[in-house]
């Protein structure tokens, strides 16, 4: 074995040094499955986090959906799922991004952790072996050693970028875990086996989609609905010719909005959805219930949730106010009648005989007040331990829908609880998303 002398590890220390201090390459570090990765940072556009994506149909697995990024769509990939590494058990839900830009486009990437910026020489930087790290060495552009750790570097123009000889390729490997030409389907929600032609979906496109749907629908677009917004205009584009995008009348407005609602939207609750808002109720400290149900419709919503309070308080006093602008509605809400097929099974034990059909029996009619009332207008509540307004606040201008949060935050106790519709979120950071399929429910956050 050849022993060097001090004079020449020193030697080779200094040229490290120099090429440390005379760094001309900068990388992002992060984790996947406990290694340490790298990316070139003039690929990073930035960093985020975010807890809610939009289903891509006939996407590749790795595919986590859409993300609307400032009014931007863009695809967000799993690197996880991409190089089949194992996925981090997560409690709150929210994913670590980084905001990729190639050529063109923007892609949004989901990684464990994301750490620091290293600072590095490019010479420093060694080619991978064929079998090193858990992914394939053709996505790997090198990995170097800085500080102690050991950084896989990756090729993320190689990952992302294919010239058109390389496409048809790509799809024949879906199955073998490439698959990368998915990601320009994915940018456009376009089918992976083609059929359809690549929409071009722009920030103007969406802007002519909320001013439509605001003037055709009253449906306004804002932080608490702009991310399916967003989204729905990717599926919108995938299926209709560029000229033929944007709302013309009322049924386009209809249409676009179709998937909006919440489940069982102006009907009773099923068993099972009305279980699930069940399995979300807080614990009390009171007897005393105040519930505050927004945009109560017909009533339907209403009963149901009474229903569901009086199985989860069962020695609670429970009280409702239910509140609508439509006047017909809230006339006739009290005096529903029902045939016993359509009523579900947690609601059979509040109902009765009435002379016509079923009727709620008083124990849940005294628990409601339905009022006609503006919500934008002022609000005279106690004291509020849950709020229920589904698909409302989209239906309110965005002066309205911060109204309405105002006394949302000022009425709900600390250990309250808010059901928005499936597509809604609160508007600002105060809240935790507690919701789960298609419930979209949201705590407090406690500050310390």
């Amino acid at each position: 074995m050849k022993i060097k002398d001090l004079a020449t590890v020193n030697a080779e220390l200094q040229e490290k040094k120099d090429l440390i201090d005379n760094a001309d390459y900068k990388m992002v570090t992060f984790s996947l499955a406990g290694k340490d990765y790298g990316v070139d940072i003039m690929n990073v556009k930035e960093i985020a986090k975010a807890d809610k994506f939009t289903y891509v149909p006939n996407a590749a697995s790795f595919v986590r959906g859409v993300y609307n990024l400032r009014g931007d769509i863009i695809p967000i990939i799993d690197l996880r799922t991409f190089f089949h590494l194992p996925i981090e058990d997560k409690n709150d839900g929210w994913e670590n991004m980084l905001i990729l830009h190639i050529d063109d486009r923007v892609y949004g990437t989901i990684v464990d952790r994301i750490d620091k910026v290293v600072s590095i020489h490019s010479s420093l930087i060694q080619p991978a072996h064929p079998i090193f790290g858990d992914i394939n060495a053709k996505y790997i552009g090198g990995v170097v050693e800085n500080k102690g750790s050991l950084y896989i570097i990756l090729d993320v123009v190689h990952i992302f970028s294919q010239n058109q000889e390389e496409k048809q390729a790509s799809r024949d490997s879906v199955e073998g875990g490439d698959g990368a030409a998915y990601f320009k389907s994915a940018a456009s929600a376009g089918e992976a086996e083609g059929g359809l032609t690549e929409p071009s979906v722009t920030a103007d496109d969406l802007g002519f989609i909320k001013e439509g749907l605001a003037a055709l629908n009253k449906f306004y677009s804002s932080p608490v609905n702009e991310d399916w917004v967003a989204a729905r205009l990717v599926e919108w584009a995938a299926t209709r010719s560029k000229e033929n995008i944007q709302l013309k009348n009322t049924s386009d407005a209809d249409a676009y909005l179709e998937p909006f609602f919440s489940p069982c939207n102006g009907k009773l609750w099923t068993s099972d959805y009305a279980y699930a808002v069940k399995a979300l109720l807080p614990d009390l400290s009171s007897n005393n219930i105040q519930v505050w149900n927004v945009g109560c419709g017909k009533g339907y919503e209403t009963f149901s949730l009474a229903c569901i309070l009086k199985l989860r308080y069962p020695d609670g006093h429970i009280k409702i106010w239910a509140n609508d602008n439509d006047i017909m509605a809230i006339a006739n809400a009290p005096n529903m009648v029902f045939e016993m097929t359509d009523v579900p099974d947690y609601c059979q034990t509040f109902i009765s005989k009435g002379r016509t059909g079923y009727i709620f029996n008083a124990s849940i009619k005294d628990s409601i007040v339905f009022e006609y009332h503006d919500v934008t207008n002022v609000n005279t509540l106690p004291e509020l331990d849950i709020v229920v307004c589904r698909d409302t606040l989209s239906f309110l201008t965005p002066d309205g829908q911060k109204r309405v949060f105002k006394d949302i935050s000022e009425k709900l106790k600390s250990k309250g609880i808010v059901f928005l519709g499936t597509n809604e979120t609160m508007l600002d950071a105060d809240w935790k998303a507690v919701g789960k399929n298609q419930i979209s429910a949201f705590i407090r956050i406690e500050k310390n």
